[in-house]
């Protein structure tokens, strides 16, 4: 099982979304994060005044699959549907999960997703 962590810009999100659905992912968490990379922030005007915004708006998403076709589907869907081709398009991680309990059934690893 593999845990797929994509941080995306929130404009993006339902492209994303409808896209891992039609591939067949069923479910997701989804939080509103901020953060900066390469692009290490902007200035704004406020009200006259000039101030940094040192940490940009994003969305993270979180999504589990049980086997390595999933992760390959999963990324070529948030990679073709979050790129935009500007910096700050994101960053995907894959990263194994060694256990996964539904609290609800007691159902463990693939079973519970």
């Amino acid at each position: 099982m593999k845990k797929i962590e994509a941080v995306i810009k929130p404009f993006k999100l339902e492209d994303v979304k409808d896209a891992l659905v039609e591939a067949g992912i069923e479910g997701m968490t989804v939080s509103e994060v901020k953060g900066y990379g390469r692009q290490q922030g902007h200035s704004e005007l406020y009200r006259g005044a000039e101030y940094v915004v040192e940490f940009i708006p994003k969305i993270k998403i979180e999504i589990v699959v049980s086997s390595d076709e999933y992760v390959d589907i999963a990324i070529k869907a948030i990679q073709e549907n979050a790129k935009t081709g500007k910096i700050g398009d994101g960053k995907i991680f894959v990263s194994d999960i060694s256990k996964v309990i539904r609290i609800r059934t007691d159902e463990e690893d693939a079973e519970a997703l």
